[in-house]
């Protein structure tokens, strides 16, 4: 009876091995994944490792074909594919993982896992990655387009009262919070469908209440000056800007740029070409004349004792307003005049011009000074150069008549000083700036082209003299075909009116304080045919 069992025994033990060799011959010589693994839902049965590859990379092609929908500021929806942020299968070792099950360790072991899978599937699971970078680009370039910025409350001032515009509610996606929950979504529990994502909004409540903005109320300071001398485009220029800052609310702790208001100096943003500074020379350029708006502007932040935080002069002198009491302005060169509301109310900026071209701004806010509390600005001419000569230019594309004359400047040193009084007793006397402005002498281009030789040689000759005065008639007398003026001396080292004045657009401004009432000096008239100063 032991021989007859030990014999099934030995029978049973051959038959197994001789299956399991066999199974492990035809795996190795196919390649092929064994029954009961799984991708998801694929079944991997009999394919090779390639086969299997290219039937999940079909899958997951179709996977990154997939609707999303995200759901921006007041429902308004993006559409995108999980391809757009770059999702991409990351666990592509499972393959290698499946095609050696029940073909590794020994006969025993092999046997085991290949009955394993006849009681229980092996099932893996796809794991994606998405670039984040891509998806917080469309967040930027797609679904921000949407967003509500929140618009404070501000004012109006009309028939000379205030009038309150509502704030508006701000709402706008947040970007880092929506990209980590896209990201989450697509490389998480998606189903691979279809799906619709809220982004996450961010809510911004305007500032300025009734209360709040009933309390500018009080004129905090006012400024005026004179562009009465400007042409047709400078005067645009200067309404035009005034226009662009009138109307401005500014709360407590808030900057303002006037480079920023004013901007862009365009046509498209109501500007002309017109006179303005660069380096050294009057040019014409878009936006010229801006600086006088800036200025007065700059003396209203002065008297309403507001906390300045950029300020530039001139490159030269300006006439408009004393030394040391003006702001430029340019793009070239980046400057810029700002300004805090260091106050504990809202301010309020009202820009007018008039038709006899007088610009204006008044500041409007709370008025916490003593009634004794008064301000001014003194302006300290600390040292003056004035131009002893003229240079004349000549052009051979300007014909002859033709003559292009620009102001002399004087140069300055100056500082400018705030005093202030209480009750009439003077307290303090602060340096508010010092400045320095080139000194340029009078500078004359005149045309010389001509065919006659006799009359190249008379506008030489007349230029030869350095006069520009001299220059001018004599290109006017060769233009009508008149007599030509008896000649004149040279220019160079002439004495210069006993006051050391220049007759020119930008002659001396007097170092002598602001007048008391927030108004300008007089502006020069500038003599016929010369560009008026910036």
């Amino acid at each position: 009876m032991k021989k007859v069992v030990k014999g099934i025994s030995c029978l049973f033990l051959t038959l197994f091995l001789t299956g399991i060799v066999g199974m492990k011959v035809s795996a190795q010589e196919e390649n092929r994944i064994l029954p009961g693994i799984y991708v998801e839902d694929m079944c991997l049965e009999g394919k090779t490792v390639k086969e299997a590859m290219d039937m999940v990379e079909y899958y997951v092609d179709g996977v990154c074909g997939k609707e999303i929908t995200l759901m921006a500021v007041d429902g308004n929806a993006v559409v995108i594919t999980p391809a757009d942020v770059g999702l991409s299968w990351s666990n592509q070792e499972i393959l290698e993982e499946a095609a050696k099950i029940g073909q590794t360790g020994n006969v025993v072991q092999r046997y085991k896992a290949a009955k394993d899978l006849q009681h229980e599937n092996k099932v893996y699971n796809l794991e994606f990655t998405v670039d984040k970078e891509r998806i917080k680009q469309i967040l930027t370039e797609q679904c921000s387009v949407y967003n509500q910025e929140a618009a404070d409350a501000t004012l109006s001032r009309e028939n000379g009262a205030f009038v309150v515009i509502p704030g508006q509610t701000g709402k706008v996606v947040d970007e880092e919070l929506s990209a980590n929950q896209i990201y989450d979504f697509l490389t998480g529990d998606w189903d691979r469908e279809r799906a619709s994502l809220e982004l996450a909004i961010t809510v911004d409540e305007p500032r300025g209440t009734e209360e709040e903005l009933a309390k500018v109320k009080d004129v905090l300071g006012t400024f005026t000056t004179s562009f009465r001398t400007s042409n047709t485009s400078r005067s645009a220029n200067v309404r035009n800007g005034c226009a662009l800052i009138n109307g401005s609310t500014i709360y407590p702790g808030d900057e303002f740029s006037t480079y920023e208001a004013v901007s862009p100096f365009s046509q498209d943003n109501g500007y002309y070409m017109a006179a303005s500074y660069l380096n050294g020379k009057v040019v014409d350029s878009l936006g010229g004349g801006i600086c006088q708006v800036s200025t007065t502007l700059y003396n209203a932040v002065l008297l309403s004792e507001l906390d300045v935080t950029e300020r530039h002069n001139h490159s030269m002198i300006v006439t408009y307003v004393d030394p040391s009491a003006d702001a430029a302005i340019a793009e070239s060169s980046g400057k810029d005049f700002r300004f805090i509301n260091n106050t504990g109310a809202p301010i309020y900026i009202e820009g007018v011009t008039t038709d006899d071209k007088h610009i204006t701004f008044t500041i409007y806010g709370q008025e916490s000074r003593d009634s004794g509390h008064k301000v001014r600005y003194e302006s300290e001419v600390v040292s003056k150069t004035v131009p002893d000569t003229e240079v004349i230019y000549t052009s051979a594309s300007m014909p002859v008549g033709s003559v292009s004359v620009q102001s002399a400047h004087i140069g300055y040193t100056a500082n400018l000083w705030k005093v202030v009084t209480e009750d009439g007793v003077e307290v303090s006397r602060e340096k508010i700036n010092s400045s320095s402005y080139k000194v340029t002498p009078r500078t004359a281009t005149v045309g010389v082209a001509t065919e006659d030789p006799a009359i190249y040689e008379q506008i030489m000759a007349a230029i030869a003299t350095n006069n520009i005065d001299h220059v001018k008639n004599v290109s006017a007398a060769l233009a009508a075909g008149t007599a030509l003026p008896p000649a004149e001396a040279p220019a160079e080292g002439a004495p210069l009116p006993a006051d050391g004045t220049v007759p020119p657009v930008d002659g001396t401004v007097p170092a002598a304080p602001l007048p008391p009432e927030g108004t300008a000096p007089a502006e020069p008239v500038p003599p016929a045919g010369e560009v008026p100063a910036q």
